[in-house]
């Protein structure tokens, strides 16, 4: 979800104002999602190199955290569409309030399997990878597992998204062309899509232009 601080220079706006119009964005995006039957969204809130910026504006952002996790804790479409929340990153990095928020709204929607949102808060991809080699190392030294039972199945298992499947479309906001260490493993066969919108502008009609390429497009799977 690209784009907020660029969006809100290019409106006169206060960077924090462009971080809370971002949030608006995504509720549209679940809803958007919702209608088109889209079952599991991952979205790249926060990365762990975003904690070395402006210390204001992270702290701007981790009170909007802190409040965003509280009201979906409370949000009636959350309940009513049995919208399961999880956390993928560090959140151990952020702040003791915003990790109560978020083990809140986990806890609360830990049952539901109609939809699924992951949010990537203090998260790297490349961590994530390495966090997967540590697990799966230390039970092979445990005995837990042989070196002839790591596969990519083993792997992706221990990956935070554990046993998920790998996303079909990656949609990156703002214009930019690259992936910036977002789910490094699990989009090796996904579709990318790139909008030049940022992504408080983005629209309904950008959201369906990058589903209808998606869907005009022949995927190989690497065959």
């Amino acid at each position: 979800m690209d784009g907020n601080r660029r969006y809100a220079a290019q409106a006169g706006l206060f960077s924090q104002q462009g971080h809370l119009l971002g949030k608006n964005s995504l509720e549209k995006l679940l809803d958007w999602c919702m209608d088109l039957d889209i079952r599991i969204v991952t979205v790249y809130a926060f990365s762990m190199e975003n904690l070395k910026r402006d210390e204001k504006e992270v702290d701007t952002l981790m009170s909007l955290f802190n409040s965003s996790f509280k009201e979906i804790s409370e949000d009636k479409r959350v309940h009513e569409n049995k919208i399961k929340i999880k956390v993928i990153g560090s959140p151990e990095k952020l702040p003791e309030n915003v990790q109560k928020s978020i083990r809140q709204a986990e806890e609360k929607t830990k049952d539901y399997t109609n939809f699924q949102l992951n949010i990537a808060v203090a998260y790297s991809g490349r961590q994530e990878i390495i966090h997967a080699v540590k697990s799966i190392v230390d039970k092979a030294i445990s005995g837990t597992i042989k070196t002839t039972d790591i596969n990519s199945s083993l792997l992706s298992s221990h990956l935070y998204t554990g046993n998920l499947p790998d996303p079909d479309l990656i949609l990156r906001t703002s214009g930019e062309e690259r992936i910036s260490n977002f789910l490094l493993w699990q989009i090796a066969y996904a579709e990318l899509y790139f909008a030049d919108v940022y992504w408080p502008a983005l629209r309904k009609i950008d959201f369906l232009r990058a589903i209808r390429s998606f869907q005009l497009r022949k995927r190989r799977m690497g065959n």
